[in-house]
């Protein structure tokens, strides 16, 4: 049986929407779910909407996070060794709708939600509380089931472009794609790094003039500074992988972790107004 969930309601598009009639820029930000355990990232997801998050992707933990650098994947491992599956995390979700409306995201590889069954995996999704999907390693030639089924629930497919992303592959992104399109800053998997490409806002001029989704930039954002530049490119701004160094770096203080992350989101959130 399919939930009935219109596109108007998805809470992607109305936070999009809203930073857009303010004139703002927005925020989101990558934890990987149940690391180091699912109450610390209930407790997280929470913290860093009140220290001005607008979006968070949950991430599920994979075996061979092929997309990712090694803090991600060490997050991974970290929740995996916890008894972290898909199943618990749209239980967290369901679990956080109970507190909070911000937009919830599952970046997930292909082989969990193919597992689980296409179908229900996208109606659980949906009744937990779920707003969407990013799967990179789902490319658009191989998306229409499950885009499918996502948009019957009401629920977006994010797509991915990189730099390396052909004129001819935008235009058919572009028709395919739902609440924002997720630009790839750099080659390359995920993490921190020293500097932003400096041909970062020639890519968003190239994608913008194929695609009328709002811009969001990941991959490779470690700090405020990198952040501002980012923004005035782009739409939003991603992090992951300085997030997820800190949860790392406090993971037997949560305490302090529950301090310094929604710190750091401060100071991103302040960066890029």
């Amino acid at each position: 049986m399919k939930v009935e969930k219109g596109v108007d309601t998805n809470r992607v598009d109305a936070r999009l929407r809203k930073l857009n009639e303010n004139g703002e820029k927005g925020l989101f930000a990558f934890i990987t779910a149940g690391d180091p355990d699912l109450e610390t990232t209930f407790k997280l997801v929470l913290s860093m909407e009140r220290a001005g998050v607008d979006l968070v992707e949950l991430g599920v933990p994979f075996s061979d996070p092929m997309a990712d650098g090694p803090v991600i994947q060490r997050a991974s491992l970290r929740s995996l060794a916890a008894g972290t599956n898909l199943k618990g995390i749209l239980d967290l979700v369901r679990r956080l709708r109970s507190h909070t409306e911000i937009p919830l995201l599952l970046m997930t590889y292909y082989n969990p939600v193919l597992q689980y069954g296409l179908e229900c995996f996208a109606v659980d999704a949906a009744e937990a509380g779920v707003d969407g999907v990013i799967v990179p390693d789902l490319p658009l030639e191989e998306s229409a089931p499950l885009l499918q089924e996502l948009k019957e629930v009401g629920q977006h497919f994010i797509y991915l472009v990189a730099p390396t992303t052909t004129a001819e592959r935008l235009e058919k992104i572009s028709r395919a794609a739902q609440g924002f399109i997720y630009c790839v800053s750099l080659t390359g998997v995920t993490g921190m790094r020293e500097g932003i490409s400096p041909d970062i806002k020639e890519f968003m001029q190239r994608v913008r003039r194929h695609c009328i989704l709002p811009l969001a930039v990941g991959f490779g954002i470690s700090n405020p500074r990198q952040a501002a530049i980012i923004a005035e490119a782009a739409d939003s701004v991603i992090v992951g992988s300085a997030i997820v160094s800190l949860v790392e770096q406090f993971h037997n203080q949560p305490e302090v972790m529950l301090e310094r992350v929604p710190g750091l989101v401060e100071e991103l959130k302040e960066a890029i107004r």
